[in-house]
């Protein structure tokens, strides 16, 4: 871990200008500086930066946070990856605190793994490169599937020996040990002499790496055509290397990905090249596997959107329908190309110029809805039993569909593509969700609950969510946390955050929203130690959502909610204003989590009344109207106050 002062030294020392102009130009517009936003298209600029305040913005997208902030979301590493970043650009050494034992064994032994991934990687490119063995047979492979230099060398494509034991005689000589050759996947030991044995003799080698562009695994083909030999080995998985969660091409795609916001994903190595040298950047393969939940959680971290790219014969689009469900999950938008017959997206790019390429891809990419509903009505035959598992299988699909607004679009276009009942379908969804969450037994006696509760006249207290509320009162500690507010009981003056905390605690209230919690937490925390600190502690914050709220405040972006134009349009949130306002502020939070609080019991009464067990029921039903009584009393203190 990164201690304080070292933290301290590179906050202190970055000029986030500096450091953005290193990944996308500014111009000076003012006091700040403006570009196109890196993380979303768009042609008028909205990405401002600040130098003076050293945080960035976003008013298209809505990123926002500090120098190292922006590395990491621009490179796609983690905060400690970017803090490392910044620091090296400015010469500062990183000073951690000493790790166990045991983390630095795990740390060493990871380190030692990826050195020897590199230095094979370095071996595999001069085989390539500088023997004959390599020339003739590796770099003609490569010659004839149409990949330049340039794109060799960009790839780090290899070749590795046809003797069995070629590489691994050389890195025992270089140095490396037998160990972390084995635990990298390089070689195995022949079990009655324990001589090691190259993994990938006679192969064509494709690094795999990691979103940083480390070696972490290769992909090595076979030019044998003998039947008994696989055609691709892979890396078995390591401590550097998970299959389930890399995708091939990640690396070079990442920036391309960003900033279209659509990510082209095919099937294998060859598919990624060929794809890439024709000019389509923000494609990535699933590295052989067939697609997991990892993988797809990995694509949502750079897009919103996904095409899936494969081969038109049987096994192509059963590949891609395998895939649909679990990319829907992780809320991506999901569209599929076919190739035409023996054609694949490596195949197909090798013979098309980038034109042709971006015209096909536009007149061929099909919404997840109509692709699957053309293919499997296309095997129904009009046959009405088929049919009806055919608008399953289509509502199954959207019933996993995450946000409710776009579920709800998909259903209506599917009703009418198939003439049917939207409010049948509807329930259908309802039923699969709760089958999917729920369990199979919870999803069939649910309507009848339902029912029986509907002639009892008996309805469902609907959630109480107080994270805006939360937010109101975290934004008035960022923003004025340290100004004067009333006198106490002591005769001294209590500072906003002091009169906020002050009032939570005294009714033992811990925020829910995890974000306001740690910030809420934190400011109590300095404020005890009698720290000296700014809303940039919190602007430079390792948690994201943090940095970016802090950020939002500073930036002038942060809007009081509803509740203050409801009872009183005039109010402003200025410091002359604070002792209305944050008031009003807590005593709304106190209500809304009343409500919150009577609908939860709200909840039991109903199960209770269900199950007719009226000692219980009697019981919620005194808790309820005691405190439909304290929330009474609160919102007349409001109207109060508010008129």
């Amino acid at each position: 871990m990164i201690d304080q002062t070292t933290l301290n030294r590179i906050f202190d020392t970055v000029d986030i200008v500096d450091v953005i102009q290193d990944f996308i130009s500014l111009k000076k517009r003012g006091a700040n500086y403006t570009a196109c936003c890196p993380f979303h298209d768009e042609k008028t600029p909205s990405f401002s930066v600040s130098q003076s305040k050293g945080i960035f913005k976003c008013f298209g997208c809505g990123k926002a946070g500090n120098a190292v902030t922006f590395v990491q979301l621009h490179e796609n590493i983690s905060y400690v990856e970017a803090l490392r970043y910044v620091a090296k650009k400015y010469g500062i050494e990183i000073n951690e605190r000493e790790l166990t034992p045991e983390e630095q064994r795990q740390n060493d032994d990871r380190e030692s793994i990826l050195t020897a991934l590199a230095y094979a990687q370095q071996q595999f490119a001069k085989n390539l490169s500088e023997t004959d063995e390599g020339k003739s047979i590796g770099l003609s492979y490569f010659k004839e599937r149409g990949f330049s230099p340039a794109t060799i060398n960009k790839f780090q494509l290899g070749y590795s020996m046809r003797a069995l034991s070629s590489f691994s005689k050389q890195a025992l000589a270089d140095g490396y040990k037998k160990e972390f050759l084995l635990k990298a996947g390089l070689c195995y030991e022949r079990e009655q002499t324990s001589e090691l044995i190259d993994f990938y003799a006679g192969r064509v080698i494709f690094p795999i790496h990691s979103v940083t562009g480390r070696i972490i695994a290769f992909g090595g083909r076979t030019l044998s055509t003998e039947k008994n030999t696989a055609k691709y080995k892979n890396s078995p998985e390591s401590d550097v290397y998970v299959k389930n969660k890399t995708l091939y091409g990640l690396f070079f795609s990442k920036t391309a990905i960003v900033k279209k916001q659509k990510c082209y994903l095919v099937e294998g190595y060859t598919d990624v090249i060929s794809m890439y040298q024709a000019g389509i950047d923000n494609v990535v393969a699933s590295c052989g596997t067939s697609l997991t939940v990892e993988q797809a959680k990995l694509i949502r971290r750079f897009s919103p959107e996904v095409v899936l790219m494969y081969d038109g014969d049987s096994a192509g689009i059963h590949a891609s329908l395998r895939g649909i469900d679990i990319l829907l999950e992780e809320g991506l938008t999901v569209k599929i190309i076919l190739f035409p017959d023996n054609e694949d997206p490596d195949s197909f790019a090798r013979k098309h110029s980038i034109t042709e390429i971006e015209t096909f891809i536009n007149e061929k990419e099909q919404d997840f809805i109509v692709f699957k509903t053309n293919l499997l009505l296309s095997e129904s035959k009009n046959d009405p039993a088929k049919k009806a598992r055919i608008i399953g299988d289509v509502v199954q699909s959207i019933s996993v569909i995450p946000d409710n607004i776009t579920r709800m679009i998909y259903l209506k276009e599917c009703a009418k593509m198939f003439d049917a009942d939207e409010n049948t379908l509807v329930e259908e969804i309802k039923r699969a969700r709760a089958k999917k969450y729920y369990g199979k037994e919870y999803a069939d006696i649910k309507p009848l609950i339902t029912e029986k509760k509907r002639q009892a006249g008996i309805t469902h207290a609907s959630d109480d969510n107080c994270d805006e509320q939360e937010k109101e009162l975290t934004y008035f500690l960022l923003k004025h946390g340290s100004h004067p507010l009333f006198e106490n009981l002591h005769g001294s003056i209590d500072t906003v955050a002091q009169y906020i905390i002050g009032e939570l605690k005294k009714d033992d209230i811990s925020l829910q929203n995890e974000c306001y919690k740690q910030i809420f937490d934190e400011y109590e925390s300095l404020v005890k130690q009698n720290v000296d600190f700014s809303i940039k502690h919190f602007i430079n914050n390792i948690n994201r959502q943090i940095a970016e709220f802090a950020v939002n405040i500073i930036s002038d972006e942060y809007e009081l909610s509803e509740i203050w134009k409801r009872f009183g349009s005039n109010i402003s949130p200025e410091e002359d204003e604070l002792k209305r306002t944050i008031p009003r502020a807590i005593t709304v939070y106190k209500i809304k989590l009343l409500s919150q609080t009577i609908n939860k019991f709200t909840t039991e009464l109903n199960s209770s009344i269900a199950e007719s067990n009226d000692e219980k029921a009697i019981l919620i039903t005194k808790k309820i109207m005691e405190l439909n009584q304290i929330r009474k009393i609160l919102s007349e203190t409001l109207k109060r106050v508010t008129s």
